[in-house]
């Protein structure tokens, strides 16, 4: 596995992220971790890893789109010293044009999301041992659907500026597709967008693969 011991997980994000942590960063016990795959994610590391005491850091803010959190970027993220630096954010980004339409200043258009992506992940390359971008994604099977297809321009975006800079890219909007293959998108998110502790759990999944966790007993 690539974490160190003490190694420091920063996890930015949205509700996704946050599920109840206390905000804006929470650590440490699950009342201040919330319950989301960050929680999952400290659960198995501790489980199986007890003796690296690896410090899981969740920093996401419900409600929250790229660019709140490329605002509070520095506070929040890189000034808490993070080893390793998981940014998921711009599900808020693509869902206030389709729920809040004639609110256009709740928009954040495709032009202006990869502007904040590139800022925070530019200078989280620079800050951290490693990076990990996490695609937004929206529970819909049919790619034809309006706002699954707006969610995989913003989707093109990480994947692009993820190899642009080296970070990892964790693919959420492949993986809950395929997932959804086999299960409705009810069965892990009533609205298709907040994951119950199955989705949290595919999200966790997800990046302990990405960090060569191995049950090891």
């Amino acid at each position: 596995m690539i974490l160190s011991k003490h190694d420091r997980i920063v996890f930015a994000g949205d509700s996704v992220t946050d599920m109840g942590s206390v905000n804006p960063v929470g650590e440490g016990f699950m009342e201040e971790l919330g319950r989301s795959y960050v929680h999952v994610v400290d659960a198995l590391l501790s489980a199986v890893y007890p003796d690296l005491y690896i410090q899981v850091t969740n920093s996401g803010v419900s409600g929250n789109n790229s660019r709140d959190l490329l605002n509070r970027f520095d506070r929040d993220v890189l000034n808490l010293n993070p080893d390793w630096i998981s940014i998921c954010i711009g599900i808020n980004d693509v869902w206030r044009q389709f729920d809040c339409p004639s609110i256009p200043h709740r928009h954040v258009s495709l032009e202006e999301y990869e502007r904040n992506m590139e800022s925070m992940i530019s200078r989280a390359v620079e800050k951290a041992k490693g990076v990990f971008v996490m695609t937004p994604y929206y529970m819909e099977p049919n790619p034809a659907d309006t706002m699954r297809a707006r969610m995989e321009e913003y989707c093109d975006v990480c994947r692009r500026l993820a190899k642009k800079y080296g970070a990892t890219l964790i693919d959420l909007q492949k993986i809950f597709a395929d997932y959804c293959t086999v299960r409705h998108s009810t069965y892990v998110a009533w609205d298709r967008v907040h994951p119950n502790q199955t989705g949290a759990t595919l999200i966790a999944l997800a990046f302990l693969k990405e960090i060569g966790f191995e049950i090891g007993f």
